[in-house]
């Protein structure tokens, strides 16, 4: 890490992460699933504090997919419990640290208790500008993608957007993260290689970056490491580095 430049115009203005593992490590300690899903879940905490430390904007963290519906009834209703108690436990300190929380996806399928508290953590916390928290919950880019298409039919069908108007800077005002900067660097953990339907649209030029470390043992460390790596690449858009 010696001798890269992490001055504020190196550093990446909005992170993704995929926080994949989290079952892998459980079993690797002999622990139920949903062990791993409470220590991942309360890893969150950690990486906003290191945004805030280094003045990352933006973080979208992919919780829980649309196709996540699929595993153990069991698994799911523990899932969406303790996301209730994450916002319950962390509202306060989201306000205090000037914390802006966002619960991007199909809102509207998720448990109404859940939907509830979803709601109101959004409004307590819409006027915070310090970081942009993204928690992504029943989120797929596909579905992301879709929906957007479907408000645009709409807009058509009124007679308020023509199908001439429609361009890639248009179509980003229809998804989910409509007021964001796309992200500049995603984190995958597990090594997993692949995007698992996260942020189709949005990563068409992110920088990828994929480490073998699980979900809960991702630190400090790991995330400067990301961070590191990002700084040392050029980014050139589809375009030629400058002489």
């Amino acid at each position: 890490m010696k001798n890269v430049d992490l001055s504020r115009d190196r550093i990446p203005q909005h992170v993704a992460i995929i926080m994949d593992g989290n079952g892998r490590w459980a079993r690797e300690k002999g622990l139920p699933r949903n062990e791993g899903h409470r220590v991942g879940i309360d890893k969150i905490r950690e990486m906003l504090q290191m945004c805030l430390d280094l003045g990352i904007k933006f973080l979208t963290i992919y919780a829980f997919s649309c196709q996540n519906w699929k595993r153990p009834r069991e698994e799911v209703r523990f899932l969406m419990k303790k996301f209730e108690t994450y916002l319950d436990n962390e509202v306060r300190d989201l306000q205090k640290k000037g914390i802006r929380l966002r619960v991007i996806g199909r809102r509207e399928e998720l448990p109404r208790n859940l939907q509830k508290k979803i709601e109101k953590t959004m409004r307590m916390t819409q006027n915070n500008d310090r970081v942009q928290l993204n928690l992504a919950i029943n989120y797929g880019g596909q579905e992301e993608i879709v929906d957007a298409a479907k408000k645009i039919a709409g807009e058509i069908k009124k007679g308020t957007l023509v199908s001439g108007q429609i361009d890639v800077n248009l179509f980003k005002k229809y998804l989910y993260t409509e007021d964001q900067p796309y992200p500049d660097l995603l984190i995958r953990t597990s090594g997993e290689q692949r995007i698992s339907n996260f942020l189709l649209w949005q990563i068409a030029y992110t920088e990828l970056w994929i480490t073998d470390v699980l979900w809960p043992d991702f630190g400090k460390e790991e995330f400067i490491k990301a961070i590191t790596d990002y700084a040392r690449r050029k980014r050139r858009f589809g375009g030629l580095e400058e002489e």
